[in-house]
């Protein structure tokens, strides 16, 4: 199967071992992945600030740059949800032709989770890593993409890892994109709620599908020295006993 990796502008630019977590994992599963360097951001921020034109010919740019691809695949439930969700609707203000291309890419963009489990049918993934681990759900994967349990099941599959509840694990952890910059002390209230609820679980690591959502987090576990570190899901999935 012939996959490209959609890095994503968050990971490309603060998080490259996210998208090396990822390439090492889907090769270790037989998958040729590729990275096709033409690609650049989806236009999610440019749609949801209300420039819609600028957010469609980013998309138009998408949609060039992985066609051919038997699947695409993001470290990101939010830019993932941007493709299915916020492409058709771009395109059905624009030319028939290009509703048609949104129509055929569509499918075939996934969030890590979905493609290991629904495309490729595997939960464990060979993956080993002896800690104490919570996992948080990120608003577009729980809402937009509706993952449900994907994530949950295949670290349940790996390894030596304890996978601990997180109390509250489905409110928002108050990034939002510009929202957190818009209204920061909304935001940073809703932070330091989700943090209480990641301390009391005693666990060592915080895991999500979204590295945006996680550097938010982060910071607040960052600044209470709360000894808990953040890792993306992909990062565990992709540690073996023969990497640690």
């Amino acid at each position: 199967m012939r996959v490209a990796l959609f890095i994503t502008c968050v990971n490309d630019t603060l998080f490259p071992g996210t998208g090396q977590a990822v390439v090492t994992l889907l090769r270790r599963l037989g998958c040729d992945v590729e990275f096709p360097r033409a690609q650049t951001c989806c236009g999610q921020m440019h749609v949801n600030t209300g420039y819609p034109e600028e957010g469609t010919r980013l998309a138009r740019h998408f949609v060039d740059v992985f066609a051919g691809y038997d699947a695409v695949v993001a470290p990101s439930g939010s830019c993932a949800a941007m493709v299915r969700e916020q492409y058709p609707r771009l395109a059905r203000v624009t030319t028939a032709s290009f509703a048609g291309e949104v129509a055929e890419m569509v499918p075939k963009v996934y969030d890590l989770s979905e493609f290991l489990v629904d495309v490729l049918g595997v939960t464990d993934v060979g993956a080993y890593f002896p800690h104490r681990v919570t996992y948080h759900p990120t608003c577009h994967s729980l809402r937009g993409l509706h993952l449900g349990d994907r994530p949950t099941r295949l670290l349940e599959q790996v390894r030596g890892l304890e996978l601990v509840p997180l109390p509250g694990a489905e409110e928002c952890c108050g990034f939002g994109g510009t929202f957190a910059v818009k209204n920061p002390a909304i935001s940073a209230a809703m932070c330091g709620d989700k943090v209480r609820n990641v301390t009391s679980t005693g666990a060592e690591v915080l895991c999500a599908a979204d590295n945006s959502c996680l550097m938010h987090i982060g910071g607040t576990l960052n600044r209470q020295r709360a000894g808990v570190r953040i890792m993306h899901l992909a990062e565990i999935l992709a540690t073996t006993e023969a990497t640690r």
